[in-house]
């Protein structure tokens, strides 16, 4: 799976966020081009995990809503005689 891909703004957010956590919570400050490139690293290594919980609880909401379509056809279906 490729890497995804972000507009130059929505990178500029994830590593603002990156560089306010890591002063908030470590006490390490990083500069803008560090802290986007963790944010790519992250997104290569880590964003397939994401992805694909992601794309499992859309399955998971997809069977839900399938099944209760299901049961709204059969709820449809007159008695043959």
């Amino acid at each position: 799976m490729k890497a995804p891909e972000f507009s130059r703004e929505q990178k500029e957010r994830m590593a603002s966020k990156v560089k306010g956590y890591l002063r908030d919570e470590l006490q390490q400050e990083i500069g803008s081009f560090d802290a986007e490139f963790l944010v790519d690293f992250l997104a290569e290594e880590l964003g397939p995990y994401f992805y694909n919980r992601g794309l499992a609880d859309a399955r998971s909401l997809l069977n839900e809503k399938m099944a209760e379509l299901d049961y709204q056809v059969q709820e449809l279906e007159q008695a043959e005689e």
